[in-house]
């Protein structure tokens, strides 16, 4: 029973466990969230989880969340208990391992990581498994105890990087852990699997002996009465999972056949042994049974698959039980287990040395085709619904779809060992086979047995990758077949898709192109969406592959893209604009102007037209699409015209770019607008680059008056193109041309910085990434411009403001940013050119960036810290860490005192005098051998370590809280 001291303690905890298990409010929710965070740090922590564990009152949920807390607390905090309290815990654990020994099993497991954790981290304790197998053992009640530590006790240690102990110490406690028990682990688990039969098909036995199984040498499992055990539970019913788990981790083990070819030469006959159980399996539709043995299978075909390609004809009968569980697998539930296996033995079968081993198994991979294109057919539904054909049963039907494209990579895998000639002539038999069949039967609205004519189709499309352009065989007769295709809209969905799989081998045979176009073009007046789809963008590959065929036909095309364009969904009208804009492109140069402005002109014309009526979102976003399909032909039409020569596109764009102007101006305040008209000036500088120079001044003053007026980051990521494009080392530009690109980049940078004045960070994530993705550029292409500009002093400090976010994304940015700066603080810039040399910083430049350090370095040393400790994502760890080791490596010990100053400022209690000094002084040890890089080292390890053990404090940080940006310039 709990004292009533500690059940004072606990109480709390109690109701905040309730709450959170009840349903309250999301306000009330997260404050309880809040307590038990900070429970579970708390000292208190300790005498509450044991007391609830031993409450009667306790109910199982609470005990539960009561031993993972304590699990928190031995792994993370267990400094906070003297070591000579230690051996009472492990005696309290392991007396409520005997209280919880007929379970609940959760916690019973979660009390055994307690004591493994334990065990781990007290290295004084040395007769761990001598003294808890004597303990527990003894009682034939509690030996579920010791067969769940037995369990978890190598598993806790393997992942043990998240203890508390050096590297050298956690070898040395596995040693006395793992190493020195495995034998008589071993020799427990065989005693205990002989005393009785139902302790052979004991689960957790098995359970114990995979967890052991890497520890323990092969030879001795297998030469042990271990592997008799783990077999015959393949035949049982209750050990069955747990042994299809151990039967697979001990042919993992023998991945390595050369060293492990004894132990194959004694499991490969027990795993082909399986096979007339899984025909049975079948036959009784026993789903569970069928799926682990052909798991057993898959994963010894894996482990195996190279003694397949050496001695292809003893091991055939493991790549025939592979095969025959993908075709007997009427769920498709087991399938997935082979795919893995079909693509490693293709790897070997395709390599020269295993030609051999590839000829004995051509006749599979065939079979493997059938298979495969049986089970790509959609089922029949009893109800006879053709509208749904997965009678309502949408997980089944999302795990077809998703099937259907892992099988097409097998029927890839087949193409590699068979040949694309025969691998298409299986389904070119089917489509045949269907049509002398069906093919008089079929009419409008009417395919009988439309699976068995889809399926086909479908792998023909997945082929399409792997069938080269010169493939004379097949595709001729298979192509004028696919254009034949009676409408039935699946059918002529799979039809249409897979003709657009083939058009680079179309681009070598123009003799079949207008049929095939023309099939597709028709299919635009389907009236089923997911046809038209289709028909977009296999018309869209035809155009990027055929253009120079169809660029003869550039009119009567565009009489087309007129018609159909405002008639189908945008991403289509994206896909078709893409292929036209192909085609023109390749238009000669002298009549390119005429033929752009034929194609762009409509689609100015409706801009115009959407702009004149958009009042609403749903006429703004219509308007944001048309912009869009503009800026297609802006990207993908880039001729090459000589210097000095009129532009074509260029000429296109002076006409465009004003109407670009007014939408910015008159829909300053629709952010898809926006960014649509941003993103179309974009791709202008990107495809025309220095021609569009006329256009320059114009445009900048527009990017900066919308940015001023909107504040929306698409104007600057327009900027950036600008600024990569007439960068001084891209071209030989005349001076004033860069001085006036820097000079935009100042205006946009003063705008930031006002903006980032009037408005915290937190309300400017978006911004904040674009400026200083941005401001990378300009440290990268303007140096020693921005380096030296007044304003980097401001820009240093915005960043600090700006790494005061959550956000992965504009943190990223940021830190990009201050490594880039930081660069040039060393001799050679962060930049290299395409010869790969890298010049050197001059030495004003690098006297400028330590000068900015010293400025801002306090501030910058505590946001980042702070951050690392508190609020930054994962994934800005490495960049974080090399900002400080780049400060570290301009002025070590200036940044070694600013470290010292943000500890001192983190909140009393978080952290011990003795961390903080031993912190502290390796840092100072690495200055004064000169190892700096290992600094870096030293702080992810105490920000990290830091981390787990304390939460911000709801009351702010204090001394280390951000301050606001300002900014009056």
């Amino acid at each position: 029973m709990a004292t009533n001291g500690a059940q004072q303690v606990f109480e709390p905890v109690l109701a905040a466990h309730n709450t959170m298990q009840s349903g309250a409010d999301r306000s009330q929710k997260e404050q309880a969230h809040q307590f038990l965070e900070r429970f579970q740090k708390s000292e208190e922590a300790w005498t509450a989880t044991i007391a609830m564990l031993q409450a009667e009152s306790v109910d199982a949920a609470a005990k539960l969340f009561a031993v993972t807390t304590l699990k928190g607390k031995i792994v993370y905090d267990l400094h906070q208990i003297p070591r000579a309290s230690l051996p009472a815990l492990r005696d309290s654990i392991m007396q409520n391992l005997v209280t919880f020994r007929n379970g609940p099993k959760p916690i019973r497991l979660q009390l055994c990581v307690c004591l493994a954790n334990l065990a781990i981290q007290w290295t004084e304790w040395k007769d761990v498994l001598p003294l808890v197998v004597s303990s527990l053992g003894a009682d034939p009640s509690t030996l579920p105890c010791v067969l769940d530590f037995l369990r978890v006790l190598p598993e806790e240690v393997t992942h043990g990087r998240k203890i508390n102990l050096t590297e050298s110490e956690l070898v040395i406690r596995t040693g006395e852990l793992i190493e020195e028990n495995a034998q008589q682990a071993l020799q427990l688990l065989t005693r205990y699997a002989q005393s009785s039969p139902a302790a052979a098909q004991n689960p957790q036995l098995l359970n114990c002996i995979t967890s052991w199984m890497r520890e323990v040498p092969l030879d001795s499992i297998i030469s042990s009465p271990l592997l008799k055990v783990i077999v015959d539970a393949l035949s049982a019913d209750e050990p069955f999972e747990a042994g299809i788990e151990c039967f697979c981790s001990l042919i993992a083990e023998t991945k390595d056949v050369d060293e492990t070819m004894s132990a194959i030469q004694v499991l490969y006959p027990q795993v082909i042994a399986l096979l007339p159980q899984l025909t049975e399996a079948s036959k009784e539709e026993d789903t569970e049974k069928f799926k682990g043995i052909s798991k057993v299978f898959a994963e010894a075909g894996e482990a195996w698959v190279i003694l397949m390609a050496r001695s292809p004809v003893e091991f055939r009968g493991l790549v025939e039980a592979v095969l025959e569980s993908a075709s007997l697998d009427k769920e498709r539930d087991a399938i997935p287990y082979t795919f893995k296996f079909w693509y490693d033995l293709k790897q070997y079968l395709t390599i020269e040395k295993y030609m051999q081993a590839r000829l004995q198994f051509v006749d599979i991979y065939a079979r493997l085709v059938d298979i495969m294109i049986r089970h790509l057919e959609y089922p029949k539904p009893e109800s006879g619904d053709e509208k749904d054909l997965f009678e309502g049963d949408r997980d089944q039907e999302e795990k077809f779809r998703e099937f259907r494209h892992q099988m097409g990579d097998v029927l890839k895998d087949c193409c590699e060992v068979m040949g694309v000639t025969e691998c298409l002539k299986k389904p070119y038999d089917l489509v045949q086979a269907w049509v002398q069949a069906y093919g008089p039967q079929s009419g409008p609205n009417h395919v009988p047995e439309w699976q068995k004519l889809e399926a086909p189709l479908f792998a023909v499309r997945a082929m399409g990758r792997m069938v080269p352009p010169e493939e004379n065989i097949m595709l001729p007769r298979l192509i004028p077949l696919i254009v034949q295709i009676p409408d039935h809209n699946k059918v002529r969905f799979q039809a249409v898709m897979a003709l657009g799989r083939y058009t680079e081998w179309t681009a070598q045979h123009p003799e079949t192109l207008e049929p095939q176009l023309q099939y597709i073009m028709t299919a635009f007046e389907h009236s089923t969406k997911e046809v038209v789809r289709a028909a977009a963008l296999s018309f869209k590959f035809f155009c990027n592959d055929c253009a120079s065929l169809l660029v003869a036909h550039v009119v009567p095309l565009q009489q087309f893209y007129v018609t159909q364009l405002n008639k189908i969904p945008i991403s289509s009208q994206e896909e078709i604009t893409e292929g036209v804009a192909s085609v023109i492109a390749k238009v000669p140069l002298e009549q390119l102007y005429h033929m752009f402005e034929g194609y762009c002109n409509p689609i100015v014309e409706s801009i115009t037209s959407a702009a004149n009526h958009a009042t609403d979102d749903a006429s703004k976003k219509l308007l944001s699409d048309k912009i869009s399909i503009l800026t297609i032909f802006f990207d993908w039409v880039r001729p090459y015209v000589k210097e000095g020569q009129e532009h074509p596109v260029v000429k296109y764009c002076e006409k465009v770019s004003p109407l670009l102007g007014q939408l910015i101006t008159v829909f300053h305040d629709s952010l898809p607008i926006l960014e649509r008209v941003c993103r179309c000036w974009r791709y202008m500088f990107l495809s025309y680059r220095t021609a569009m120079l006329p256009l320059l001044p114009d445009i900048a003053n527009k990017l900066v008056h919308g940015f001023e007026t909107s504040r929306q980051g698409c104007f600057l990521w327009a900027t950036a193109a600008i600024v990569r494009e007439f960068a001084q080392s891209e071209e030989q530009l005349n001076p004033n041309v860069a001085a006036s690109v820097f000079q935009f980049y100042e205006q946009q940078a003063k705008n930031f910085l006002r903006i980032l004045n009037d408005l915290p960070p937190e309300e400017l994530p978006d911004l904040i990434e674009d400026f200083f993705r941005l401001a990378s550029d300009m440290a990268l292409f303007y140096p020693t411009e921005s380096i030296t500009s007044p304003l980097m002093e401001d820009i240093l400090l915005a960043a600090c403001a700006a790494l005061s976010l959550l956000k992965e994304e504009p943190l990223l940015a940021t830190l990009h940013f201050l490594r880039d700066l930081l660069g040039y603080g060393r001799n050679l810039a962060p930049s290299s050119s395409f010869d790969d040399t890298r010049q050197q910083v001059p030495e004003a430049i690098r006297n400028r960036v330590k000068q900015l350090v010293l400025g801002a370095g306090v501030q910058l040393v505590q946001r980042i810290m702070t951050g690392m400790m508190y609020s930054f994502p994962e994934g800005c760890f490495p960049d974080a860490s090399g900002v400080l080791l780049d400060m570290f490596e301009l002025m070590p010990e200036q940044v070694a005192n600013w470290v010292q100053g943000t500890v001192a400022m983190l909140p009393a209690g978080s952290i011990t005098a003795q961390e903080s000094e031993r912190f502290l002084t390796n840092i100072k040890q690495r200055i004064e051998t000169g190892d700096i890089r290992m600094i870096r080292t030293i702080l992810q390890d105490f920000t990290t370590s830091y981390r787990r053990r304390n939460v911000a404090p709801r009351e702010g940080l204090g001394r280390l809280e951000a301050s606001r940006f300002r900014f009056s310039g």
